[in-house]
């Protein structure tokens, strides 16, 4: 059964975490994997899917959402690096990007 509600649109840049952060606790109780499709929003709930696409590329992908942030102005999204090799982001470090969620 599809949802009803529209989806909501955000643009602004979306940057990764560093490999410094594996292993460790995420804000909702999980340990951050960079091999998972998940990613930090400062306000969306835990367990947000988010379709998140490159607007420099027009790659795409779905993660979850399991942590709060990013911190740093402009930025909307944190990517684990599974999820930002998927839209080709690891070599510029932060990509202008749209997200949409329902």
């Amino acid at each position: 059964m599809a949802s009803c509600s529209p989806k909501t649109v955000q643009t602004g840049k979306a940057s990764f975490y560093h490999d410094k952060f594996h292993g460790r606790q995420t804000a909702n109780g999980e340990i951050y994997r960079k091999g998972k499709l998940t990613a930090a929003h400062k306000t969306l709930p835990f367990g947000t899917k988010v379709k998140v696409t490159n607007l420099q590329n027009g790659k795409k992908v779905k993660v979850r959402i399991n942590d709060r942030g990013p911190f740093v102005g402009g930025r909307i999204i944190d990517l684990s690096k599974k999820a930002a090799r998927r839209i080709d982001i690891l070599n510029v470090g932060v990509s202008p990007v749209e997200i949409k969620y329902r």
